[in-house]
C-alpha cells in the first residue's frame, strides 16, 4: 500500500495524520507512506520525529483580514499544486489522505485531477474552508464530530469517526504517568496549555491562578506557555514578586503530553480539535476557553459538543476573569464527585478506534482485503 498523507500547519493538522499513517503501517508493515506538508509548518519538524519521510511545498493559508495579500497566496497555490503533481507522479500512491491546513488543498486537489482516490478528515464541528472547497470530488468525507456533517453537502459521503489520537494517549495510566513525571498518587495537578502555538490570553490568566496557589498544599499546577510566551511568563512573574515553589511547573512546550494528561486532574486549555480528542480519551475533566480568532469559531463548537454531555466546562475568552477561573478551579477541586462524573462523560465523547474506522473505510472502498 502506497500511501501520502497531507495536512498540516499545527499539530490538529499534522497528529491525526501520524495516527493515521500509524494505522496504516500497524495493518501493512511493507507499507509506503509519504507525508506532504508545507515548508512553513510545524510538520517539517514533528513528522521526522515520528519516523515518517516528508516532502515540502511553498504554500501558506488565505488571509481574512488582509485580502490584497491572497494575490500572493493564490500564486503560490499554482506553483505548490505544480510541486504536488511532481511529488504525487514520482510516489505514484494508491490513496491520498488529507487532513486539513494549507498544504492539504494543493495536494488532494492535484491527485483528484490525476484520477488518484482521495480522502479527507475534518477534525473541527465547523469545517475549514480547504475540506469544504475539496469535499465534492473526494471519495469520503470523515468527520472528527458528527456536528460537522452539517457544513458539508454531500452527505452521503460522511463517515463520524471522530477524531485520530496517538495510540499512546489510550495506554497510559494515572498511577505510571505519576510515577514517570515525579507526582505524588494524591497530589491534585492543574495543567494548562494553548495549544501547540501557545495561548497568550490563557497564559495571562494563569498568572493569577499561579498566585493564588503557590506552594499551596496538595496543589500542583503545570503551565506549558508555548515559545512565543514562555520568557515573557517568566518575567512577569518575577515582576509580580511571585517566588515560585516546587509545586509550581512552568514549560515552554510539553512533548509527553500524553504523561501529564494521564496525571491531571483538571485540564484548562484551548479547545482545538485535537486537543479535545486527546482530554477526552484521557478522561480529563477539562475548563475549554475557546480561541475567538479561528475560522467560524470552531473552538467553540468543539468545547460545546463536550460540554453539552457533561464533560466540560466553557468560558468564553470574553468572559474570562481571574477570579472566574480561580473559583471554578476550586470548586471543582472541592467536589470530588462532580469530578468523577464530568471524567466519565469526558470519557464517552471520546474518540473510539477512529484511524481503525478510517483505514477500515478506505480498505473497503479500494477493494482490499
Amino acid at each position: 500500500m502506497r500511501v501520502i498523507m497531507t495536512g498540516g500547519g499545527t499539530g490538529g493538522h499534522i497528529y491525526p495524520a501520524i495516527a493515521i499513517a500509524d494505522e496504516i503501517r500497524k495493518r501493512d508493515e511493507s507499507s509506503r507512506i509519504l507525508f506532504v506538508g508545507a515548508e512553513r509548518g510545524l510538520e517539517k519538524k514533528l513528522v521526522p520525529e515520528n519516523g515518517y519521510p516528508i516532502e515540502l511545498i511553498n504554500v501558506e493559508g488565505f488571509n481574512r483580514k488582509k485580502l490584497l495579500k491572497n494575490f500572493k497566496v493564490i500564486r503560490e497555490l499554482k506553483r505548490g499544486e505544480k510541486k504536488a503533481r511532481e511529488i504525487i507522479k514520482g510516489f505514484n500512491p494508491e490513496a491520498v489522505i488529507g487532513t486539513g491546513g494549507y498544504a492539504s488543498a494543493p495536494v488532494v486537489r492535484m491527485a483528484q485531477k490525476m484520477g488518484i482516490p482521495t480522502y479527507i478528515h475534518e477534525q473541527n464541528a465547523f469545517p475549514g474552508m480547504s475540506n469544504k472547497a475539496l469535499e465534492k470530488h473526494v471519495r469520503k468525507v470523515f468527520l472528527g464530530f458528527e456536528e460537522g456533517g452539517e457544513y458539508f453537502r454531500h452527505k452521503e459521503k460522511h463517515v463520524v469517526s471522530g477524531n485520530p489520537v496517538r495510540e499512546n494517549f489510550s495506554k497510559q495510566t494515572r498511577t505510571e504517568a505519576r510515577k514517570a513525571l515525579g507526582f505524588g498518587e494524591n497530589d491534585f495537578i492543574l495543567l494548562s496549555f494553548g495549544g501547540s502555538q501557545g495561548a497568550g490570553r490563557i497564559n495571562k490568566a494563569m498568572l493569577k491562578v499561579i498566585e493564588a496557589f503557590n506552594g499551596v498544599g496538595d496543589m500542583r499546577v503545570c503551565l506549558a506557555t508555548g515559545s512565543f510566551y514562555y520568557d515573557a511568563i517568566l518575567d512577569e512573574i518575577k515582576n509580580m514578586g511571585i517566588d515560585l515553589k516546587e509545586n509550581i511547573k512552568i514549560m515552554e512546550y510539553i512533548k509527553d503530553m500524553d504523561k501529564y494528561l494521564a496525571a491531571s486532574d483538571i485540564v484548562v486549555s484551548r479547545s482545538g480539535a485535537l486537543t479535545v480528542a486527546e482530554v477526552t480519551v484521557c478522561g480529563i475533566p477539562a475548563v475549554f476557553i475557546p480561541s475567538p480568532l479561528v475560522t467560524g469559531n470552531h473552538q467553540y463548537f468543539n468545547a460545546k459538543a463536550v460540554s453539552d454531555k457533561g464533560g466540560a466546562i466553557v468560558i468564553e475568552e470574553k468572559d474570562l476573569t481571574n477570579e472566574e477561573l480561580i473559583s471554578t478551579v476550586l470548586r471543582l477541586k472541592n467536589d470530588p464527585e462532580v469530578l468523577k462524573d464530568m471524567s466519565a462523560k469526558s470519557r464517552k465523547c471520546a474518540p473510539k478506534d477512529a484511524a481503525r474506522i478510517i483505514c477500515d473505510t478506505i480498505w473497503d472502498d479500494l477493494g482490499i482485503q
